[in-house]
């Protein structure tokens, strides 16, 4: 595998950057997770665009051009040979002094890593998932915006092992409010009573864009969506759940918290959308 570092590929053992780098002494930077399917980069601007908004948020300025990242970013996959694959686009602060103040980082650094992705056993796209409510709660929109995709992604880490250590793949994470936010690198969907409910930004929620692309092809099946702050008991008497992310795709859930979820299977809407999806991702984007 060869992995982009400004302007240059790398052999992956050849991929290095400074231990003063500020995104591994302080996870100061973001990233964004993309999926090539069949050839085509699934939505690049969108999530170029998502890039851009997270250095603006954190004051780092981008010396490249989104057309830079692209072609970089397209580049990665065809120098790796991938026509399917998942993408890790990495900006870092850059290297600097021990201190914590950005302002001795004086060159950003762009990461392309175009390799493969499997985040849950293959299995529970047919059968479905099991998830848990975790005690680690979503960062507060306040102290850190969850919409800013920062390299600093310890409160996700956290709950992940919690529901791990509890013998879960994914966990359901609840604002401090109590609201559901999201899980830990996935958006929350649920199907009550023919309508698609799903957590606001404001709850701690992520602006996946899977999660666009699903309220995209919610509307044009001609179901209802509506963003609301959402709890648990919510979750358990919904007709059906799924959640949605780069790495994810599309995947239902059938049981939370112990409690069944619907019939226990995936249900119509959830295999409905996931169809549409899969068509939508080869097409709906930017070929290599």
């Amino acid at each position: 595998m060869k992995v982009y570092i400004n302007g240059k590929f790398f052999d992956q053992a050849d991929a290095k950057l400074s231990v003063f780098d500020h995104g591994f002494l302080y996870g100061d930077g973001i990233f964004e997770g993309i999926r090539l399917y069949s050839g085509c980069i699934f939505r690049l601007e969108e999530h170029l665009e998502r890039l851009e908004y997270s250095a603006k948020a954190i004051l780092l300025d981008l010396p490249w051009t989104r057309k830079q990242i692209a072609d970089a970013t397209c580049e990665s996959c065809r120098v790796n040979g991938l026509k399917d694959g998942y993408i890790r686009l990495v900006v870092s602060r850059g290297v600097g002094t021990l201190g914590l103040s950005p302002k001795s980082c004086a060159n950003p650094q762009l990461i392309i890593i175009a390799d493969k992705v499997q985040l849950y056993p293959p299995e529970m796209y047919e059968k479905g998932l099991k998830i848990i409510t975790v005690p680690t709660r979503r960062c507060n929109p306040a102290a850190l915006p969850p919409t800013v995709k920062s390299l600093n992604y310890m409160n996700n880490i956290l709950a992940k092992i919690e529901a791990q250590n509890l013998g879960f793949h994914e966990a359901l994470m609840l604002n401090d409010q109590g609201y559901i936010a999201e899980c830990t690198a996935d958006n929350v969907f649920l199907v009550h009573k023919g309508k698609l409910l799903t957590p606001p930004f404001s709850a701690g929620a992520l602006a996946g864009i899977t999660r666009g692309a699903v309220i995209d092809i919610a509307k044009k099946l001609k179901i209802s969506v509506e963003e609301k702050n959402l709890t648990r008991y919510d979750t358990w008497i919904a007709d059906e759940c799924f959640i949605t992310g780069t790495g994810a795709e599309v995947i239902s859930v059938i049981e939370i918290d112990g409690r069944v979820i619907g019939t226990g299977k995936p249900g119509p809407a959830t295999k409905k959308i996931t169809t549409e999806f899969k068509r939508l991702v080869t097409q709906d984007g930017t070929k290599i």
